[in-house]
């Protein structure tokens, strides 16, 4: 009894302290689902990444080897790579896309599970909850068995309010045709972004050396998406 009484209210606030940048980014992301961007993409790359975060610390609590929090920030090139290939290639979804993706879906129960998107997802919520691991290696450290069970089950049941109620909230009318109009343009800022802060805050890169890769990054992404249409374009022609 004492280990739910502790670990319920312990819980609670080591996840609201620790994942309330979520709310946005989870807002933004739910403001982007279409045809090949799904909600259930969403909620199990959530799902994925929080429980890798889990995980990674327990490894810590119980002695097992974990990454080092400035390897960890590496992660902050996901959201970078995705938000670059937002801006630089906009059009590069194409119904192809879409019927493999429902064909995916068709032929197996865990096509969400397996999808690149589920795991876009899940590497933007581990690279920004890089610094969970340090607050949550302490916290499970200090807990009884009981306690930790408690408190990781609260966590697991948090992450799916976040996801309700971040989708909610873009099903509000004023919120949705504001995210409508603007959320498309703002949403690549917003990822690169978050990426920078990620891998500046963990220490992974200078700024220089950052600045430096983000470059070669966005040629990659630039030559990606050229190479896609020249892909689509002789389909076409074919």
């Amino acid at each position: 009894m004492n280990g739910i009484m502790s670990g319920i209210p312990t819980g609670i606030t080591a996840f609201t302290a620790t994942n309330l940048d979520d709310l946005v980014i989870l807002t933004l992301l739910f403001s982007q689902v279409n045809a090949n961007f799904r909600r259930r993409h969403i909620v199990i790359g959530q799902y994925l990444g929080f429980i890798t975060l889990v995980i990674a610390s327990l490894a810590g609590f119980l002695g097992g080897l974990i990454l080092p929090s400035h390897w960890i920030g590496f992660l902050g090139f996901a959201p970078i790579a995705i938000g670059l290939n937002r801006l630089l290639n906009p059009d590069k979804d194409t119904s192809s896309t879409t019927e493999s993706e429902q064909e995916l879906t068709k032929s197996s129960p865990f096509a969400g599970l397996l999808s690149p998107q589920s795991f876009s997802v899940a590497a933007i919520t581990i690279g920004n909850g890089s610094d969970n691991i340090s607050i949550y290696m302490p916290l499970f450290a200090n807990a009884d068995f009981s306690s930790l069970l408690i408190i990781i089950a609260v966590f697991l049941a948090l992450v799916g309010v976040w996801c309700y109620g971040t989708y909610k909230l873009t099903c509000q009318p004023a919120i949705c045709n504001l995210i409508s109009q603007y959320g498309n343009n703002i949403v690549p800022f917003v990822l690169i972004g978050l990426g920078v802060f990620i891998i500046l805050d963990s220490a992974s890169l200078h700024p220089i050396a950052l600045a430096f890769s983000c470059l070669v990054l966005m040629g990659l992404v630039k030559l990606y998406g050229i190479n896609t249409q020249i892909e689509t374009s002789a389909d076409v022609d074919w």
